[in-house]
């Protein structure tokens, strides 16, 4: 009831849609109560003898079903368009925001949740609502008006037919509780497990090159065929003890159907029932059981909405580790000037990545981040745009604490270039052009030119309109990376983070690339996530890292005369 009062919150905005259904669906279930009523009389008519006065009084009554059908009609029409309408608007809305939420989670979220599962939960579990309010609550609507409508009427025809007609009713009760209660936690293991199986379809397409080339098509087509099977098992599971119920409900109903018969055949035997009452109350009957019949499926519909409901709001109620403090404000006038203040940092909470780290980086400098693998140089950028905090100590921008910052303004002061390059799969000029929605297609090309890529842009056959693929695999590595440039040129933030924007290119590319970063250096704070000495050579300050914590600090030149780590590290030309 929880979650249904929490959506119904939701829904609330498409309220008329709903109230139009739900009158709707008053009308058509009060037609459905009148017209046995009508046939009962026609029937009573017949049984008495038809004459000419009788005839007429039949067409009548013919007229009069075939208008209440005709309003029926249209009712239900309108109660189904207008429920489904109402119910699909509020998916769509549940997805969108569901979404958003998602997308401001800090990264940590997302490393430790699957890409798939988190898709199933915005696409195939936020589709389970559309169960609820466009099937399950409009019937349970109507079911309760015509049981409700039926047990009247059977009373006032018939008490003592009428109370046999209730007997099935608690052992029916009885029975859906027992099952619900079983029946739910197999749809759950079958929503989670369609979460699986996404999740591992999306790491197998994305990898499809790797699955290729390691002969691995065998072996990951038994994975998927397992996670296919664990689905599988656990909604059969689930829709065996569904189909367990829906026979109890049957065969119930059918023994509450034979004892009114023949207690009402006894009734008739003792004159104390007619024919045309019969016949009412055997149409009635079909009425009052046709809705205890549909509680197996309804039963089941909403275990399955339930589950869904569950892995929708389970992630709605989780607040960003990451967000906006009340007393944030926006920071303008960026300088780009960034202090870290004896920051620690710890991904567990008990190992210490980042120990103690007290460092400068003054406006317009370039400073390198050099050290072996694992010294937490891509932790400590990623600690500047706020995707962690800090365990301890802060970090000054401008002399302000990022803490206090919007994280919009903050991460819009930044431009990253990163050395695993995302693009998305659209036009080479809706890439550059993400970091800046409204450029102009001139304003592209120039940040293209100073990225050292325009000319080979213009030599594909579709130039800007390229596309360039999913994840761009239609391009090579330093187009890619110098692609990122163009768009972090674009962005024209003061301060620009390089993890390691030349790694894995050829010398040519490595030139062309620094030719670039050269072209973004001018007034900038430049961040280096170093690979190559040829891109730390000319920085202003070099940060060496070691175990965690800062071992030295200086130029090129000052760090080799001292002869320490970093002079080992240039020896070697691999400086982490």
């Amino acid at each position: 009831m929880k979650l249904l009062f929490r959506l119904a919150k939701e829904a609330s905005r498409y309220k008329i849609y709903y109230v139009i259904a739900i009158i709707s669906t008053l009308i058509m279930s009060g037609i459905g109560l009148v017209a046995p009523r009508v046939l009962s009389m026609m029937t009573g008519i017949v049984s008495g003898g038809v004459n000419e006065e009788s005839l007429r009084r039949i067409l009548e009554l013919a007229a009069i079903l075939v208008g209440s059908y005709l309003i029926r009609g249209i009712c239900r029409f309108f109660s189904s368009y207008m429920s489904h309408k109402a119910a699909w608007n509020l998916v769509n809305e549940m997805r969108v925001k569901l979404y958003g939420h998602i997308q401001m989670s800090s990264l940590s979220f997302f490393h430790e949740s699957q890409t798939g599962d988190l898709m199933s939960r915005v696409v195939n579990d936020t589709a389970t609502f559309e169960l609820l309010f466009a099937h399950i609550i409009p019937e349970m609507i109507t079911n309760i008006v015509t049981v409700a409508g039926v047990v009247t009427i059977l009373i006032l025809v018939n008490w003592k037919l009428a109370l046999l007609t209730f007997i099935p009713l608690p052992l029916l009760a009885v029975a859906g509780i027992y099952f619900i209660r079983k029946i739910r936690p197999g749809f759950r293991r079958a929503q989670k497990a369609v979460g699986e199986l996404n999740s591992k379809l999306q790491d197998n397409f994305s990898g499809i090159h790797e699955v290729q080339a390691f002969g691995q098509e065998r072996h990951e087509y038994k994975n998927i065929e397992k996670k296919a099977k664990k689905h599988t098992s656990a909604i059969l599971q689930a829709l065996k003890r569904s189909a367990i119920f829906h026979p109890i409900v049957d065969f119930t109903t059918s023994l509450g159907t034979v004892f009114i018969v023949g207690f009402g055949g006894y009734l008739a035997f003792k004159s104390e029932m007619n024919v045309e009452d019969i016949v009412a109350f055997l149409l009635y009957l079909s009425l009052f059981y046709a809705p205890v019949m549909g509680l197996a499926r309804l039963v089941e519909d909403a275990q399955q909405a339930h589950a869904g409901a569950e892995r929708v709001l389970s992630i709605m109620d989780k607040e960003p580790a990451i967000k906006d403090l009340p007393e944030a404000e926006p920071i303008t006038d960026v300088k780009g000037e960034i202090v870290f203040e004896n920051v620690t940092f710890s991904y567990d909470g008990v190992t210490d990545v980042l120990k103690n780290i007290s460092v400068e980086f003054k406006a317009g400098q370039t400073v390198a981040l050099v050290g072996p693998t694992g010294v937490g140089k891509s932790t400590l950028v990623n600690l500047i745009s706020r995707y962690y905090e800090p365990s301890a100590g802060r970090i000054l921008l401008d002399g302000k604490d990022i803490r206090y910052l919007t994280l919009a303004s903050l991460r819009g002061s930044i431009a990253p270039v990163l050395q695993d390059t995302f693009l998305f799969n659209d036009t080479i000029a809706e890439n550059i052009r993400y970091a800046k929605p409204d450029a102009t297609l001139e304003e592209i090309k120039r940040a293209a030119r100073m990225a050292r890529i325009d000319d080979e842009i213009e030599n594909m056959p579709e130039g800007y309109l390229t596309r360039v693929g999913e994840r761009g695999v239609r391009l090579s590595g330093g187009q890619k990376q110098r692609i990122a440039i163009a768009r972090a040129i674009l962005r024209d933030a003061p301060i620009v983070i390089l993890d390691e924007a030349t790694a894995s290119v050829d010398n040519e590319t490595e030139k062309k690339i620094q030719e670039a970063i050269n072209e973004l250096s001018k007034k900038r704070t430049i961040i280096a996530i170093a690979h190559r000495l040829s891109t730390i050579r000319n920085a202003d300050k070099i940060i060496v890292l070691q175990n965690g914590m800062v071992a030295e600090t200086g130029t090129h030149d000052e760090l080799i005369a001292l002869g320490g780590a970093y002079s080992k590290l240039a020896r070697t030309e691999n400086p982490v």
